[in-house]
């Protein structure tokens, strides 16, 4: 009896510095102020060269149907992969989308993916913008005959798969690996969290704020979570946008939204699923019978929420176009 409990103790040992090895070693930019990943690294392991590959598609408009909108197209890594420039999304032949491009960071903690979480896995995620006839404009088949006629990506497919015929599958890995690089965690708030820095005092007011005004749905260190809410807007009379009713249809679940994330808002205005708003005060204004602040605690929320951009992701030239 005693053998079998050093055996179970050494089992239990062999299977806790396996998972360590697996946080820590094989993935090491894992943050480690967050949370475990949703996404399953073992069933796509990260591979620098396949990294590399998903960035040079992410930049390439050979992905519409135009040959004129890539990924980058409305998620541009000046803006924490969002855009700025309209308040909706712009696809092919500057066709008029109905939602606002949010950012891409963080994606490994997610598990629904669009406003509507019409979506349930970031492998899949790209097939949506790619055939949609706003966004891209092209359809799956289309594109890897496109892809395969192309000397240049059928190399890089062989480099990176051994396979020279490219299919949809090895596509959609690359894509996904490079946008799993993507993790925003070096704000001043995660270096006041790693113990690297303080907040001011309004910021730490603005903190007191968030936590008993916000944190609810912007839960932390992500600050969003997996579930849809109303945000309290009223429908636009020119998107008819139901939100999360649209997939689930469910009457309940209209004018429900995904929750977005409150990091690198100074980089992904304008704000909301439609974009309605331009600026933070805007948001503030919105919200500021729901959350019951004064104009002071408006101004210290502010403050704090700009502990939440990331310069350093944003700026970072290992995210940006790749020839």
């Amino acid at each position: 009896m005693a053998k079998i409990r050093v055996y179970l103790v050494l089992l239990t040992s062999l299977v806790l510095v396996a998972f360590s090895i697996f946080e820590n070693s094989n993935y090491p930019f894992l943050p480690s102020h967050f949370p475990r990943p949703i996404y399953d690294f073992q069933k796509n392991p990260l591979d620098s060269q396949t990294v590399e590959l998903g960035r040079k598609l992410f930049y390439d408009p050979i992905l519409s149907v135009n040959n004129q909108v890539s990924c980058a197209t409305c998620h541009s890594p000046f803006n924490a992969f969002a855009h700025t420039d309209h308040e909706v999304s712009h696809g092919i032949f500057d066709s008029i989308g109905t939602r606002n491009a949010p950012g891409l960071f963080n994606l490994a903690w997610q598990n629904k993916f669009m406003w509507d979480g019409a979506i349930n896995r970031l492998d899949a995620q790209a097939l949506a913008p790619i055939n949609h006839p706003s966004e891209m404009g092209s359809n799956t088949k289309a594109l890897m005959l496109k892809l395969n006629k192309s000397q240049k990506y059928k190399t890089l497919f062989f480099r990176t798969f051994g396979d020279s015929i490219i299919s949809t599958n090895h596509f959609l890995k690359a894509l996904t690996q490079f946008q799993l690089t993507l993790i925003s965690a070096n704000s001043k708030y995660d270096k006041v969290r790693l113990g690297q820095a303080k907040f001011t005092e309004q910021e730490q007011k603005g903190y007191r704020a968030f936590q008993r005004s916000c944190a609810t749905c912007h839960i932390e260190p992500l600050f969003n979570n997996t579930e849809f809410r109303q945000n309290g807007l009223g429908i636009d009379s020119y998107y008819n946008d139901l939100g999360r009713a649209k997939v689930t249809g469910v009457s309940a679940d209209a004018l429900k939204f995904k929750v977005p994330s409150l990091r690198n808002l100074s980089y992904t205005y304008p704000y909301m699923h439609d974009g309605r708003f331009k600026s933070l005060t805007e948001v503030l204004k919105h919200y500021s019978e729901t959350l019951s602040l004064t104009a002071t605690e408006r101004v210290d929320l502010v403050a704090f929420l700009h502990t939440l951009n990331d310069s350093a992701f944003v700026f970072n030239k290992n995210h940006q176009f790749s020839q």
